[in-house]
């Protein structure tokens, strides 16, 4: 997958800005990945919500499975869509609201230096073959454009805020992941990623 350094933008993608995001730390170039899981209404693919969401346009009013949402600000670098598509909502370069409260080896606030992926789906329903397979090319083109991001920069959501968030979830294969992309799987390296 094809990244162009000086956009910050994966070729592939659909672009839809989100006005949720902000500059890095001067001088920060992203050091780590982070996966997550999502799906609106919980369960539930396709519709849309998730960009409405990532650009604060998610009617939390009209629907109570939305109330939870009300007010709040995220997005995420690029979502990967049960069929595979792509769409990007932060450059690279930049720093989207992913992370929240977080840690990575004793460093806070993962969003200065960490890029967010997620992962149409939940934590009970496998992820499909076509999005590991976007995945796995995205985090090559990631790591062939940011250097800092080595084989142990690879992590879940649950693993940098744990006990707070558990996505992308116990059935989510690190294991394959590990094997197609030569990393070090989280799940050993659990002591250091702890708070």
């Amino acid at each position: 997958m094809r990244i162009d350094g000086a956009t910050g933008r994966v070729a592939e993608a659909a672009f839809v800005a989100s006005p949720n995001q902000g500059e890095r730390p001067p001088g920060q170039a992203p050091e780590l990945i982070v996966v997550h899981g999502i799906s609106l209404p919980a369960g539930q693919f396709g519709g849309g919500h998730i960009t409405e969401l990532f650009t604060n346009r998610l009617n939390t009013r009209g629907d109570a499975r939305f109330d939870y949402l009300a007010g709040v600000r995220v997005s995420a670098h690029v979502l990967i869509a049960r069929d595979g598509g792509l769409t990007q909502y932060v450059a690279f370069d930049r720093r989207a609201w992913h992370a929240g409260e977080s840690v990575f080896e004793g460093r806070r606030d993962c969003n200065d230096f960490s890029i967010g992926i997620e992962l149409e789906g939940t934590d009970t329903q496998p992820y499909r073959p076509i999005q590991y397979d976007r995945l796995e090319a995205l985090i090559r083109g990631l790591r062939a454009t940011y250097p800092a991001i080595g084989a142990d920069r690879v992590v879940g959501h649950c693993h940098i805020a744990p006990g707070r968030k558990s996505d992308p979830g116990p059935g989510f294969d690190w294991q394959r992941l590990a094997r197609n992309l030569e990393i070090r799987c989280p799940i050993t390296q659990r002591r250091a990623l702890t708070l």
